[in-house]
C-alpha cells in the first residue's frame, strides 16, 4: 500500500472549509431564531446541532468535491 502525506497547505484548506460550515450552520441556526422569533439563548443551547450540522454540511461538500474530482480525471483520461 502507498503512504500518503497530507501537506500543511491541504490541512490549512480543509480547516477553513471546516470553519465555513460552521459559519454556514451558525448562519442558519440565526435565521431560525428571528423567523421563529425565538430567544437569541438558542444559539448557545443548540450549539450541539450546530456541531453536528457543521460536519453534515462538510460531509455534503467532500461528497460534492470527490465527484467533480472524479468527473473530472475522467475526461482528463478521455481526452489524453
Amino acid at each position: 500500500m502507498k503512504d500518503t502525506t497530507l501537506t500543511a497547505r491541504r490541512k490549512k484548506i480543509e480547516l477553513v472549509t471546516l470553519l465555513i460550515c460552521f459559519i454556514i450552520a451558525n448562519l442558519a441556526n440565526l435565521y431560525a431564531i428571528i423567523a421563529y422569533h425565538t430567544h437569541f439563548s438558542e444559539m448557545i443551547t443548540a450549539i450541539f446541532y450546530i456541531i453536528i450540522f457543521t460536519f453534515v454540511l462538510y460531509t455534503f461538500w467532500t461528497v460534492i468535491r470527490i465527484f467533480l474530482y472524479g468527473i473530472k480525471t475522467l475526461f482528463l483520461k478521455k481526452a489524453g
